[in-house]
């Protein structure tokens, strides 16, 4: 099958041609058809197959078609990411897919000057891409027109529910038209997700070219049986006698991951972190100089790392399982992109087990924790028990919703 077949343009398919694009992946060949048929969409795929290009060509499609009678260009197509790296991944794909055609699409999100962002939508727009917060700023300042917007794109539909952006995004599903396309993608969907869709979408599609939330198959996953307190020295380790150049490492907070990139910088390893409290300019930066090679190891929150997108990445590292077990595909969905292979290492401690058990339910998986010789985790060793009781399930959901629990149905005010 070809993009040709799947009756995108011929503007379109010429650029894709350039590209270099042979035959859509499978998220696209599904994908496509629908949305350029007008139908409510919820896909969902493993990161890496291309679910970008997958709504992004049949919306290039239906602004040229729509430029044909109408020049002025209005804001057609809203895309709404979580984080600010998403976003300027999505826009910067939009750019690329839309090269020598008059269209214009335009990004705005925290972080950075509104006043530049301001200037790029006075200059025209067709495509928005946003993170909510900033498009929410725009919206209540009456800065910023969607009346003519004629689909919503949901991208990594499950992360904004998690960051707590639904109260955001009720406020600017008011601001547009009621009639319209709406698009979920993603790479996991929960109950949450369900339950959103059949608020937004109507009648919609349902796409999964993969059995749900499953992990890619090209990605060799190990896992290794370390004592908390080894683990940075057990990374420094890894990426030294294995010559790794580049890898991206996960933690589960912001001081986890200056403290981790803190202590591997002492072993001799280039690393820097990356995470929501550091400014935009510094984030850019930091993954400018990963991409090229200057530094060899990027710590990252889950949030930061929602974007972050190299197609040669070959090692990922939780260096901490995450709470939530779905973000465990979103992390090793890192590397093995685009068909490529890839190598996911984690490192447990016995106090994680039962968020890897958590995983293995999801995944439909189970993993043989390995020994390192060296690292071996200490038998007689007993982790002081937590004066803490760990959330629940139900209990962290309410949180990652903004709910102060799951009877108090009352959401907190979330910082932009």
């Amino acid at each position: 099958m070809s993009f040709t077949s799947l009756g995108l343009l011929k503007e379109i398919t010429d650029v894709i041609d350039e590209l270099g694009y042979a035959i859509p992946t499978p998220i696209q060949q599904a994908a496509i058809p629908a949305v350029l048929a007008q139908k409510d969409v919820m896909a969902g795929a493993q990161t890496g197959t291309g679910k970008t290009a997958a709504f992004a060509l049949p919306l290039l499609h239906k602004i040229l078609q729509a430029k044909s009678t109408n020049d002025a260009p209005r804001i057609q197509v809203l895309v709404l990411t979580p984080t600010r790296e998403l976003a300027q991944q999505v826009h910067a794909s939009f750019v690329k897919y839309s090269k020598n055609l008059p269209i214009k699409s335009v990004v705005v999100y925290g972080g950075a000057s509104i006043n530049v962002q301001l200037d790029a939508l006075r200059n025209g727009c067709d495509v928005l891409v946003a993170t909510p917060g900033r498009l929410l700023e725009l919206v209540m300042k009456k800065l910023i027109d969607l009346s003519a917007v004629q689909t919503l794109v949901l991208d990594e539909a499950d992360r904004m529910l998690d960051m707590g952006f639904i109260i955001d995004i009720q406020r600017i599903l008011k601001t547009l038209p009621y009639k319209r396309q709406t698009l979920f993608f993603s790479a996991t969907f929960n109950d949450d997700i369900f339950a959103l869709s059949k608020v937004l979408l109507k009648d919609p599609q349902l796409i999964e070219v993969d059995n749900r939330n499953t992990t890619a198959t090209q990605v060799e996953q190990t896992i290794y049986a370390v004592d908390k307190d080894r683990k940075s020295a057990l990374l420094s380790y890894l990426i030294g006698s294995k010559n790794w150049q580049q890898v991206l490492i996960f933690t589960r907070t912001k001081q986890g991951a200056d403290e981790l990139a803190k202590e591997m910088q002492k072993d001799g390893v280039a690393t820097q972190s990356i995470h929501g409290d550091k400014s935009q300019g510094a984030r850019d930066r930091v993954l400018a100089d990963f991409k090229a090679g200057k530094v060899r190891a990027l710590v990252a929150t889950d949030v930061a790392a929602r974007g972050i997108d190299i197609e040669q990445l070959l090692y990922v590292v939780n260096h901490e399982l995450p709470y939530n077990a779905e973000d465990y595909i979103h992390r090793i969905g890192r590397t093995g992109r685009a068909g490529a292979t890839g190598l996911a290492i984690s490192l447990v401690s016995e106090k994680e087990r039962y968020l890897l058990t958590d995983i293995e339910k999801l995944v439909g998986e189970q993993f043989v924790p390995q020994w390192l010789p060296g690292f071996e985790p200490d038998l007689n060793k007993v982790d002081s028990p937590s004066k803490k009781r760990e959330p629940s399930k139900k209990e962290q959901r309410a949180k990652a919703l903004g709910l102060h629990s799951s009877k108090d149905k009352k959401p907190k005010k979330k910082r932009r």
